[in-house]
Order: C-alpha cells, then sequence, then structure tokens
C-alpha cells in the first residue's frame, strides 16, 4: 500500500540499508539559505497583501452571498446564533440596514417568543465567527466583514510558497507557487468576498501543510532510532506528534467551516497512515505496516479524529450556550436535570444537522451562474458576483467582480495535471500522489451530488482544489527544469519557459484585474474582457 504514494521498497532480508542513503531518501537536506526559504516566501506573501488590501472595501455594497455571511457574522457577535433578520437575511432593505450601520437588523423577541427569531443556516458557524470578527475590530462596513477572509487569503498564499518549497525543496519553486496563488483571478475574488470559500481553502492548506512538515519530522526521527538503535521488525513509536495534530486542529476548523471539509480531512488521514508505514518500509523494517497500524494509527485517530471533532463542537458553543439558535428546544432541555440537559441538546443538535444535511442533498434549484464539476477546470461558467452599471464619461460603464479563475494557471493546471499522473504512473513519486489526491477529493465528490441529486453548485467551489492545481504546476516545472547539474542548455531553454508561462499568468491576471476588482470601465472594455460568451 505504501507504493500508493511512491515510497522505496523495504531491503531484502539479506541486506541492510546503507546508513547514509537512508538519511538521504527519507530526510533531503534543504539546499539554499533557511533565511531565504523564509524571505522569498513572505514577499511573495506581502505581493498577494497588497493586491487584497487595496481598495479592499470596493464595491461598496453587499456583493452576492455576502447578504448571508456578512449579516450572520454580526448576529454571532450580538447574540452567539444566527438571528431572523428584519424582512429576510437576503432583502435588499437589510442590506441597505447593513451598509448604513442600523442597530435594528433583527426581529423583536420576547423571553416567551424566541421561535421567530431563530435562523435556520446550513453551514457551520466557524466562518461567519472569523467574518464577524472583522466586523467588531473595523465596523459594519465592507471593509470590515472582508478582512478576515483577505487575511485568510494571504495566509494561504505564505503557506503554500512554504509547502512547495518544503515538497520540492527549492525556495524558487516555492515561491512559484506562493506568486501563482496571488495571481489567480478566483483566489483574489475569494479573498475579497465575505464567502466561506476562501476560509476553507485556507484550512485545507494549512492541514495538508502540517502534514507535509510531520512526515518530514517523523522520518527524521525514525533516521535518527535507525542510526542508533538495533533494528526490529516494526520499529519504534514516533512520540508526540505536534504537527499532525496541528493539522486535526485545522481540517477540523475546515469542516466548521464548511462540510466539504470532511472529504479532505478522511482522506488525509488515510494518506499520513500510508506514509508511516511507506518510512518503516524504506528504513527496513521486516513489519511495517503492523507497525504503522499498531504503533502510528492510534495517535492518528486522536490527532485526525477526536480533536478534529471536538474542533467541531466548539465552534457550536454559542448554539449549545443560548436559548434561541435555530432547534435548539432550550426549555425542554433544561426541564429535567443536568443528565437529560446534554441529552436533549445533543439529540436537538444532532436533529438539525439532519435537516441541514437534507437541504444540501436536496438543493437543486436553477441558478442563472450555476455549473457542473466536470466545467471548473475550463472555466466555463464563472458566477457574477457583483455587476453595476454606473453612470462615466464614456457614455457606457461597467462595474463588475466577475468570480473566474486566471485561464492561464487554470488552463496549465490541466495540462499539468495529466503530466502528473503519468508521472506518478512511471515513479511512484510521493508528491505526485499526495497532490493528485488531494486534487481528487476536492473535485470528484460533485461529481455524485451533480449526477444523483443535480444540486446545485458554483465554481466557487472548486476553491479547496486550487492550491493542490498549482501544486501540479510547480511540480511539473521543477521536473521540467531538472536537478542541479543537468546540461546547462536545456536549462536555460525549461527556465526560458517556465519563467515565459509565469508571466502569461502576470499579464492574464492584470487583464482581468479590472473585471475582478471592480473597476468603473467602459463597457466595451468590460465585453473583451469576457473569454467566452458564456462568462457574460
Amino acid at each position: 500500500m505504501s507504493r500508493l504514494f511512491g515510497e522505496s521498497p523495504a531491503p531484502s532480508d539479506d541486506e541492510s540499508p546503507d546508513p547514509g542513503s537512508v538519511r538521504d531518501r527519507l530526510v533531503p537536506p534543504f539546499p539554499g539559505s533557511p533565511l531565504w526559504g523564509w524571505v522569498g516566501p513572505l514577499l511573495v506573501a506581502a505581493f498577494g497583501a497588497v493586491l487584497r488590501l487595496y481598495r479592499l472595501g470596493d464595491p461598496k455594497a453587499v456583493v452576492f452571498d455576502e447578504t448571508y455571511y456578512a449579516k450572520d457574522g454580526l448576529s454571532l457577535l450580538r447574540y452567539l446564533v444566527e438571528r431572523t433578520m428584519l424582512g429576510s437575511a437576503d432583502d435588499p432593505i437589510a442590506d441597505k440596514r447593513l451598509l448604513a450601520g442600523r442597530q435594528d437588523l433583527w426581529t423583536t423577541c420576547t423571553p416567551n417568543d424566541l421561535g421567530p427569531c431563530a435562523q435556520y443556516v446550513a453551514h457551520p458557524p466557524l466562518g461567519k465567527w472569523m467574518i464577524g470578527a472583522g466586523e467588531w475590530i473595523f465596523g459594519w462596513n465592507p471593509f470590515g466583514w472582508r478582512i478576515a477572509v483577505a487575511l485568510a487569503g494571504i495566509v494561504s498564499i505564505l503557506v503554500l510558497a512554504r509547502v512547495a518549497r518544503r515538497m520540492t525543496r527549492s525556495t524558487l519553486l516555492g515561491c512559484m507557487a506562493g506568486l501563482l496563488l496571488a495571481l489567480d483571478a478566483l483566489a483574489f475574488v475569494l479573498g475579497r468576498t465575505a464567502l466561506l470559500d476562501g476560509i476553507l481553502m485556507m484550512w485545507v492548506i494549512a492541514g495538508f501543510a502540517c502534514l507535509v512538515a510531520d512526515r518530514d519530522q517523523s522520518r527524521l526521527r525514525l533516521v535518527q532510532w535507525y542510526e542508533s538503535s538495533p533494528v526490529t521488525g516494526t520499529g519504534p513509536r514516533l512520540g508526540v506528534r505536534w504537527w499532525r495534530i496541528g493539522a486535526g486542529l485545522c481540517l477540523g476548523a475546515a469542516c466548521a467551516t464548511k462540510w466539504s471539509g470532511i472529504f479532505f480531512l478522511i482522506a488525509f488521514a488515510v494518506m499520513s497512515v500510508v506514509w508511516d508505514a511507506g518510512a518503516r518500509r524504506a528504513v527496513g523494517l521486516r513489519r511495517p505496516y503492523r507497525g504503522a497500524l499498531t504503533l502510528d494509527a492510534p495517535a492518528t485517530s486522536l490527532a485526525m479524529g477526536l480533536i478534529p471533532a471536538g474542533v467541531y463542537v466548539a465552534s457550536w458553543t454559542g448554539w449549545f450556550a443560548t436559548t434561541w439558535g435555530y432547534g435548539r428546544n432550550w426549555t425542554e432541555a433544561t426541564s429535567s436535570g443536568p443528565a437529560y440537559f446534554v441529552f436533549s441538546s445533543l439529540r436537538s443538535w444532532f436533529s438539525y444537522h439532519f435537516q441541514v444535511l437534507g437541504f444540501h442533498t436536496g438543493l437543486a434549484s436553477k441558478h442563472a451562474y450555476q455549473s457542473w464539476p466536470w466545467e471548473w477546470p475550463l472555466l466555463v461558467r464563472p458566477v457574477a458576483f457583483h455587476y453595476t452599471s454606473p453612470p462615466c464619461s464614456a457614455g457606457s460603464c461597467a462595474q463588475a467582480v466577475l468570480g473566474v479563475g486566471t485561464p492561464v494557471i487554470w488552463y496549465g493546471s490541466v495540462i499539468a495535471l495529466i503530466g502528473l499522473i503519468a508521472w506518478y504512473v512511471s515513479s511512484r513519486d510521493w508528491r505526485a500522489g499526495a497532490v493528485l489526491l488531494a486534487f481528487a477529493v476536492g473535485w470528484l465528490p460533485w461529481f455524485y451530488y451533480a449526477i444523483s441529486d443535480h444540486r446545485t453548485m458554483f465554481l466557487f467551489y472548486a476553491a479547496p482544489m486550487l492550491p493542490f492545481m498549482i501544486l501540479a504546476i510547480v511540480l511539473m516545472a521543477g521536473s521540467i527544469l531538472g536537478p542541479e547539474g543537468v546540461a546547462s542548455t536545456r536549462r536555460a531553454a525549461a527556465a526560458a519557459g517556465v519563467g515565459a508561462f509565469m508571466l502569461l499568468a502576470l499579464i492574464n491576471f492584470w487583464w482581468l484585474y479590472p473585471v475582478i476588482s471592480a473597476e468603473t470601465i467602459p463597457y466595451d472594455d468590460w465585453y473583451r474582457r469576457m473569454l467566452f460568451r458564456s462568462w457574460i
């Protein structure tokens, strides 16, 4: 099974691995300066921060589904749960009240009549709490409810640059990954709009990065044991796996933002156990799978099972602590003592979750900007987050926020993913296996919902798989460049090709910038930037 992720085979019974080769294979060194390993990604993240924070308050309007999440975040701050708005959550009058900073946004409730106040919501609270934190610091205005997603986008750039550096052992390729995420138009829009998907992307890539760091750390411990202790059949316990615990916290936070985080949690938990078995096999242990299952898997169950569950439940603290959450049944819960309180509260909580599950599986209403998952990589149908026709000297102008990816990056990733499949088949490289798995987990489950339930879905649901599309590009770029020492002519040609791709990505982002950042431009300029008629 360890061959799934490209682990080296174990030596035969009549040979043992050379200690030097084991260390080199299991823990490849980082070439170059450790200082630049941080300075480079931080500079790229700073570039992404400038892009996302400049004019973050524009457009000065409630954009697309901000009409739900900006209000839910504010409601969580005031009431610890989502409350019903005057009118409805997506009422234009409620939008105007929110923009004006009005206090009278919610219906009035009395202690004996809390039912009408409870707002039914379809997503867990954590992402909305983060949005609400920005509103608490910066106020009820577009900048306030967008700053949290902007910071999540900036952190995603930094984390992706660092994890790409760790996977490739190249600071240059790490910075390339971060720069591509900074220049992707969909990541840019989701980093400037108070939706949950950009936050979900951050938690997913952070969890993945923690597991890659844990992979390096656990292998280093295994090598140190191998070099200083008698070799046994199963190997040693590897101590507290802090990075794996960090992964559990991050992936639990992903699930507490949107339920689709559970796909990544399950897949990454299995992947980490397979990595453990592969490491034990590569070091020459005779029973690596028994060692992984008996020594590593129990701790993995804690880090990737109980801890994420605890994070998820903790995100609902406001619902448990108040009387007016949707489906709370506070009177029933407090009627028969503490034990019954816990039982009744959990029963109400699970009942609420089953209602949400029914909502998600039954959501099949038509929407003008819906698209199917097989259309996402080709950017067939983006989402118009915002569009107005303001008066201008040109006679007819447009101000738009189009939720679409940078075509050079997305089409390049399609080619890179195909190349990565061939690379994995030929080499069983663990990096190719991990990236392909993560991409598949972010993409393929939506096929089931599209085919079986005809569920309404949108291009921005692809946000969590975007970092892995970029990792595919970076891994293939590293393969094209080749290791140091290859013929200078070939390396120069490869560097020119990779540099040209990056330049095209930059130009493509610059071309799209006016229609993804709400700049007011002549209508003809807006129209010329619509690559396909399906973008309109």
